[in-house]
């Protein structure tokens, strides 16, 4: 995901678009786990699904 936010910017994930150029990619790839544990954990802690944002759905 990095890798392709890098090359053709990310419509998709903007925060991340914006993160690189002011950090490391490692420091940014571990932002991203970071945001993924914390999704993956409040849908387990909530027993829901994966819902797509509003924003990004259209």
């Amino acid at each position: 995901m990095i890798r392709y936010a890098k090359s053709h910017g990310s419509d998709h994930r903007p925060w991340l678009t914006r993160l690189l150029p002011r950090r490391p990619t490692k420091v940014a790839a571990i932002a991203l786990a970071n945001k993924l544990a914390r999704m993956a954990w409040a849908m387990m802690a909530r027993n829901e699904r994966f819902q797509e944002p509003a924003a990004l759905a259209a």
